[in-house]
C-alpha cells in the first residue's frame, strides 16, 4: 500500500462523525425516478385540445362573472388637467384646502352586499424604493424616541431621513409614506334617495361602514400605539359634551397630555388620553387631525390600507363598504372634503363604487385572455389533428435523417 493510500484512509471520518453526510434515501441521493414525455404529433394533440376544454369556458365563466358586477366612477379632481372633466373644482396646489363638494351617482342596475368603496390616485409611484423604505416599523410598533432621536437606529434615521424631524419635534410616524397619507374625507350624503321598492331591510338608513377593511394580520402585529399611551373614560362626560367645553382633560386629568378629550367611535364615550413625549413629539392625530382620532394614533385602519403600497402608478384603495342591497333607481351622494393635492405630481383622484364576485372586482381583460388562448389551442389541436390525419409522419422514419449528405 503506497503512502498516497495511508493519507486518504486517514483522512474519511467514520460515520458517526460524518455530521453533515446527506441521508441514503432517494431525494436526497438525487436518485428519483424522472418521467420524460416523448412529444409526439398525438401527445400534443390531446394536450391542446384538453386546455382547449378548459380555458374555453372558464374564460367565458370569468367575463360572465365580471359582467355582471356594477361599478360606477367618478373623476372628481383632474390635478389642473383642463382636458379632463372633473366633478368637484379642483383645488390646485392648496394643501388641506378643507374644500368640500357632491359627488351624484345613478344606481341603474341593483348592487348585491357588499359594495366597495375605493379612491383612486393615477401617476403615483409607491414602488419607488426611496418610497417604499421611507419608514420605520419599529416606530409604528410604539418605540418613541427621544427630543432629538438619540435613541433612533441608524439605519431607520437614515431611511426616514429628512421627515424624521420638524426643528426640534419628532415626527411620529416619520418617512414619506406616513406623511404622504391620502387625507380626502368620504361620507355619505343624508339626502340619498331611492325611487324604487324596498329591497330586503332598505327602509333602513344606508351606512358607510370603513371598519374592517385592513388585514388583521396588519392590525395584531404591524402597527400598535406607542408604548406609554393611556386612555380612560371621561366621568360624568356624554358624547354630546365631549368637546372643548369638557373638563375632563384639563381638570380631572390634568397631568395628562390631552387638552380635548376624544370620542371613541366603537362605544361612543368620551375618553381622555396620555401621550408619552407630547411636548418634544408630533403624533399622526395632530399632523391629519381630520382623518386620525387620538384614540387610534397608527391603528386607524385608512392610514393601514395607505401603508401597503401599490405596484402601479394608477391604484385604488378600499376607503369602506356598505353592507346593505342597494336598488335600481337610487340616488347616492358622497361629501367628499378636499385635502389631497396632486397637482404636485400631475395625477388625478377618482372614486369608485363597485360590487363584487368570487374573482374579485370588474376586469372582463382577464376572462377574455383566458377564452382566447383557449381558442388557440383549439385551433392549433384541430389543425395538428388534420395535419397528422391526412399527411401524417412516422416516428423515426429513416428518409428524414440526413447526416453528412453526398
Amino acid at each position: 500500500m503506497s503512502a498516497d493510500d495511508d493519507d486518504d484512509d486517514e483522512s474519511v471520518l467514520s460515520l458517526s462523525k460524518q455530521t453533515n453526510r446527506p441521508r441514503d434515501v432517494p431525494i436526497q441521493q438525487q436518485r428519483i425516478n424522472a418521467w420524460h414525455p416523448i412529444l409526439d404529433p398525438n401527445w400534443m394533440i390531446v394536450s391542446y385540445l384538453i386546455l382547449a376544454l378548459i380555458m374555453i369556458p372558464f374564460g367565458y365563466h370569468l367575463a360572465k362573472e365580471s359582467d355582471k358586477i356594477v361599478e360606477l366612477t367618478q373623476l372628481y379632481d383632474a390635478g389642473g388637467n383642463t382636458d379632463m372633466t372633473e366633478a368637484c373644482p379642483s383645488i390646485g396646489m392648496n394643501y388641506n384646502a378643507n374644500e368640500n363638494c357632491t359627488l351624484t351617482f345613478n344606481v341603474t342596475k341593483q348592487m348585491d352586499p357588499p359594495v366597495l368603496i375605493y379612491y383612486g390616485l393615477t401617476n403615483f409611484h409607491q414602488n419607488y424604493r426611496s418610497y417604499t423604505e421611507s419608514r420605520d416599523d419599529y416606530q409604528l410598533t410604539g418605540t418613541v424616541y427621544d427630543d432629538k432621536n438619540n435613541n433612533q437606529d441608524q439605519l431607520s434615521k437614515t431611511k426616514c431621513h429628512p421627515i424624521n424631524v420638524l426643528g426640534n419635534t419628532v415626527i411620529n410616524p416619520c418617512g414619506l409614506i406616513a406623511n404622504t397619507f391620502f387625507n380626502d374625507k368620504f361620507t355619505l350624503g343624508d339626502d340619498t334617495t331611492t325611487s324604487a321598492p324596498p329591497v330586503d331591510d332598505l327602509d333602513q338608513k344606508l351606512i358607510l361602514r370603513e371598519d374592517g377593511i385592513a388585514w388583521q394580520s396588519d392590525l395584531k402585529y404591524r402597527f400598535k400605539m406607542p408604548n406609554g399611551f393611556n386612555s380612560t373614560v371621561c366621568p360624568d362626560e356624554s358624547a354630546e359634551s365631549c368637546d372643548s367645553t369638557s373638563t375632563c382633560c384639563t381638570a380631572t386629568y390634568s397631568d395628562w397630555s390631552c387638552t380635548v378629550p376624544a370620542i371613541n367611535q366603537t362605544d361612543n364615550k368620551c375618553y381622555a388620553y396620555n401621550y408619552p413625549q407630547q411636548d418634544t413629539t408630533q403624533y399622526l392625530y395632530q399632523t391629519y387631525p381630520t382623518i386620525i382620532s387620538p384614540l387610534e394614533h397608527v391603528t386607524n385602519e385608512h392610514f393601514i390600507v395607505w401603508m401597503r403600497i401599490a405596484a402601479q402608478p394608477k391604484f385604488r384603495k378600499l376607503y369602506g363598504y356598505i353592507d346593505q342591497t342597494i336598488p335600481a333607481g337610487t340616488i347616492l351622494n358622497f361629501n367628499v372634503n378636499m385635502n389631497y393635492v396632486v397637482e404636485s405630481f400631475g395625477g388625478t383622484k377618482s372614486f369608485t363604487i363597485t360590487t363584487n364576485s368570487m374573482w374579485g372586482t370588474k376586469d372582463s381583460s382577464i376572462g377574455i385572455t383566458i377564452y382566447s388562448i383557449g381558442y388557440f389551442c383549439l385551433a392549433c389541436g384541430v389543425f395538428f389533428g388534420l395535419k397528422q390525419y391526412f399527411r401524417p409522419r412516422k416516428i423515426a422514419d429513416r428518409k428524414y435523417l440526413h447526416y453528412k449528405e453526398e
